[in-house]
């Protein structure tokens, strides 16, 4: 079948023949067009497709499904700046996404909090390369290193001072499910071995996790989870059909300050 006459969706560029393949900006634009109704759905970076794309920055069709887009990515970032000004001084802060895909979550994290560092580790080789250059075209000031958390964890270099606050959205793969919804013990790693290294990483300094979720989530999965932090809230962005909304968890460890629950 002709690529016009296909219909691009999650299916095709997740697991089908696209999704290792590098798009064009009408393929993006028609994932955009025939999954959401919308050509620029996959905003990242603070620009539409084609602003993007003119600059030079390209991704795979797995990256276009897996993302967070710009509108997702900026509430994110505004809900984690509200909780870290509430810390009794302001620390420099250091921003980890231990699996950074396109690098946006954590660009727009970084433009929410001023002054903070950040870096990404992607172990995959295709998605590391185009998303090295897209740092590089772009000029975003972020530092993306081709290794797995652990490693990338291990080997990380922090300054006794720094506050940390880390994104958590490993590949999602079957953790979905249609009817259960989202089980945060089958994702790829599962989400709690994270927060574990993360916890043995930093014992001693405030962190902050914030975990990529979904509107329906085993409960189960959820609560062993959240039983790991001094404090955790949930928030949910009401930006797709009802049942199929995204949101983020946070959770503390050395940062609960009075009234942290009500942050938001």
């Amino acid at each position: 079948m002709n690529g016009h006459h296909r219909t691009y969706d999650r299916a095709l560029l997740l697991g089908g023949a696209k999704r290792d393949a590098i798009l064009e900006l009408w393929e993006v634009q028609r994932y955009g067009s025939d999954s959401y109704a919308d050509v620029d759905y996959v905003s990242i970076y603070g620009m539409r497709p084609a602003d993007w794309y003119a600059r030079g920055a390209r991704v795979l069709g797995r990256t276009a499904v897996e993302c967070t887009r710009d509108r997702l990515a900026d509430m994110i970032g505004r809900d984690v700046a509200t909780i870290a000004a509430t810390r009794p001084t302001m620390a420099r802060t250091l921003v980890v996404d231990p699996f950074a895909g396109s690098g946006n979550t954590l660009y727009w994290l970084l433009r929410h909090l001023p002054g903070a560092r950040g870096v990404g580790f992607e172990l995959d080789e295709g998605v590391f390369q185009l998303t090295r250059q897209n740092v590089a075209v772009l000029a975003l000031p972020i530092e993306v290193l081709n290794v797995d958390h652990v490693r990338g964890l291990r080997d990380l270099s922090v300054v006794s001072d720094e506050d940390v606050v880390a994104f958590i959205a490993p590949p999602w793969g079957d953790a979905l499910s249609t009817t259960s919804g989202l089980d945060v013990r089958r994702t790829s790693p599962p989400v709690a071995d994270v927060v574990d290294a993360l916890l043995r990483r930093f014992p001693r300094s405030h962190l902050l996790c914030v975990i990529q979720v979904y509107e329906t989530v085993v409960p189960d999965s959820m609560a062993a989870l959240r039983a790991r932090f001094a404090w955790s809230t949930l928030r949910m962005y009401e930006l797709s059909a009802p049942g199929q909304n995204h949101g983020i968890l946070v959770g503390a460890r050395h940062w609960a300050q009075e009234g942290q629950r009500d942050a938001f």
